[in-house]
């Protein structure tokens, strides 16, 4: 019987790891599909995060984003050219191509620029949505009222959104998680605990929209945002929390799948980074190593903290950042079916 609709989860997220050599017009390939949101690091360096997604320009103009700082979207067209149909095109800048240096770039499919959604009180400018892969990106304009509400096309409930304003900086990275509701918040390029907030109206999401405050960070009047929603798919996505218990032989986290992208933040308490691991740096158990949403720094090769299995991951670590005795946690996990609609079974590393 199959496991899930999706035959093959890499044909939807998959990471991408390169070496820079500083030429430009230079093609990064091997996605496996054309990339409608790119999210990428420098691993050997200091270099910040960046953000690209294809509502918001795939050539000519690339506005970008970075998950550890609160600055409005900058044009990077010189840098990050264009988004290709196994990839992207990238110039000689240090952030994304420096000869010496190492990158990773996570890459997930949505449906191209998009259309505008007109399911909320709010008309979205353009909305791109998976419904196979629970993913949309939606931007829009804000009214500044409270109450108001956004269409995400999903199809279903979402589990987990995560908010931006374009225009202006000082605006943090605001997230929803199922885990927390929709009375709570955290903030991406903060070590925050959750904390109350009416960001979201205290509304929790549809299968249609999703609500809004009047927070200017999430929907001042004329202010544009972006929006990542992630609905959760069986076999291929999950949002969760879990518990802590400050024990190297640490807490196992079940997904039903293997993963191949895990972030986990604490949310009970605060001075925790968004930790993040992929299955491809280096990628085999306990060579899982971590970057951070939230900062600049290089990737840690030193701690073994996380464990992917065939069905999950497991914390092997008593440290804090994942594992603190009595802490709560959230996680945000894509990978692949345990078996999928091809009836392949998935192995541990």
């Amino acid at each position: 019987m199959a496991y899930t609709t999706i035959n093959k989860s890499s044909d939807f997220f998959n990471a991408l790891l390169w070496s820079g050599n500083g030429s430009d017009n230079r093609v990064i390939s091997g996605v496996g599909f054309q990339p409608d949101w790119i999210w990428w690091k420098q691993r050997t360096g200091t270099n910040g995060h960046g953000v690209i997604d294809a509502v918001r320009g795939t050539s000519g103009t690339n506005y970008t984003l970075a998950t550890n700082n609160t600055s409005a979207e900058f044009d990077w067209s010189s840098i990050f050219k264009n988004i290709q149909s196994d990839g992207y095109t990238v110039g000689t800048d240090s952030a994304i191509n420096q000869s010496g240096q190492t990158y990773v770039g996570w890459n997930w499919k949505a449906n191209g620029a998009g259309s505008s959604n007109t399911d909320g009180s709010i008309n979205t400018t353009y909305t791109s949505v998976n419904t196979t892969a629970g993913f949309s990106i939606s931007k829009y304009t804000g009214n500044g009222t409270g109450g108001a509400t956004i269409g995400h096309g999903l199809g279903s409930v979402p589990h987990m959104y995560i908010v931006k304003r374009l225009d202006a900086g000082s605006s943090n990275w605001h997230v929803y998680h199922q885990s927390i509701g929709a009375t709570k918040g955290l903030k991406l390029n903060l070590t925050n605990a959750e904390s109350t907030s009416d960001i979201w109206q205290d509304t929790a999401p549809t299968s249609s929209v999703f609500s809004l405050g009047s927070s200017v960070d999430v929907n001042a009047s004329g202010g544009t945002y972006i929006a990542y929603c992630f609905a959760e798919k069986t076999g291929y996505s999950k949002f969760g929390s879990y518990t802590g218990n400050g024990n190297a032989d640490g807490t196992f986290v079940y997904t039903g799948f293997k993963p191949a992208f895990v972030i986990i933040k604490q949310s009970s308490g605060s001075g925790t980074s968004w930790n993040i691991w992929d299955n491809k740096r280096l990628g085999y158990n306990t060579k899982n190593y971590q970057l951070e949403a939230n900062t600049t720094g290089v990737e840690n090769t030193s701690l073994e903290r996380l464990l992917i299995t065939s069905n999950g991951f497991k914390c092997i670590t008593d440290n804090a950042q994942i594992n603190g005795s009595g802490n709560t946690y959230i996680y945000m996990c894509f990978g692949q079916s345990l078996v999928g609609s091809n009836n392949v079974p998935c192995t541990a590393r």
